[in-house]
């Protein structure tokens, strides 16, 4: 509950850097889940609703053990926290509709750049000098970006641009996150964010929706929810344990994890310029974060 006091974030890195590596994993999970269950024909709006259903429903019981009341689910930053939780509900949705068309390697890859475009938008957002050697690192990651979309090439496909929007969405997120946490409960947070998501996606999901075919992909379907409530607990927990320039590579691990479920479970091999802008992508990010380190 927002209005019990939170402790101040804490120097625990190597438990924080546990934390992502684990919250990325289950990340993982919703990513190759929905692939799986888009290409079995369940519509990616209902796989979307079900995710934020489940997860609300998880924060529910977390908030209320200590018994429920209006207290509990108060907030003193309510607009932030709503508008933190619209961007990854939007992020999600669109993420899910672009996993119908594109591999795994290519959603991850362009959703990489959300750190390149956080340092982007922290001298204006957050007032931090950005020197040149970022503003370099800046300009080369965009441009690994270009490598893996390709536009106007053949490889080009319309659902690039709904990742594109989903790193910004991100970077945004991420700004929030980090101007939240140590103020705003963990479970407040989950609480809102669910709670949106479940809302304004009910129309859709009741537009489009098809039960799964069998048991298996019923089990999968459900457990989008808990792996969403899971790795978020987790995200946000690690930024109070950790600074976020300590986190941030251990992001990348989200490329790993993917690409392994792609290669094992699609038979999906990347292509040369999906490789090559990646790690185009990783390297630009990781002189970002060594810079900011130095700083």
């Amino acid at each position: 509950m927002s209005r019990v006091a939170i402790k101040a974030v804490e120097d625990r890195a190597q438990l924080g850097i546990v934390m992502m590596l684990v919250a990325y994993l289950s990340f993982s999970f919703i990513d190759t889940s929905v692939k799986w269950l888009v290409i079995a024909g369940l519509p990616a709006l209902q796989l979307a609703f079900v995710r934020y259903a489940g997860h609300f429903l998880i924060s529910i019981g977390t908030i209320a053990r200590g018994g429920i009341g209006p207290e509990r689910f108060a907030t003193e930053h309510p607009w932030t926290v709503l508008l933190r939780g619209a961007l990854l509900v939007s992020s999600t949705a669109f993420n899910f509709i672009s996993l119908n068309y594109l591999p795994l390697t290519v959603t991850s890859a362009i959703m990489f750049s959300a750190p390149i475009i956080v340092c982007a938008l922290s001298m204006p957002l957050l007032g931090e000098r950005v020197g040149p050697w970022r503003w370099l690192a800046i300009v080369v990651g965009f441009a690994g970006v270009l490598v893996v979309i390709r536009p106007g090439g053949a490889a080009f496909h319309w659902a690039m641009l709904l990742s594109i929007y989903n790193a910004f969405a991100l970077a945004l997120y991420s700004i929030l996150t980090r101007k939240l946490a140590g103020v705003v409960a963990t479970e407040t947070l989950q609480l809102y964010g669910s709670a949106l998501g479940t809302i304004t996606l009910l129309p859709f999901a009741w537009a489009v929706w098809q039960n799964p075919v069998g048991a298996v992909d019923w089990f999968i379907m459900f457990a989008l929810g808990l792996w969403g409530w899971g790795g978020h607990e987790l995200l946000t927990r690690a930024h109070a344990f950790a600074p976020a320039s300590t986190l941030m590579p251990y992001t990348y691990s989200f490329m790993i994890y993917l690409t392994i479920s792609s290669y094992l479970i699609f038979d999906h091999v990347p292509d040369q310029a999906t490789v090559l802008g990646a790690l185009i992508i990783i390297a630009s990010g990781l002189l970002i974060w060594a810079r900011e380190r130095r700083a």
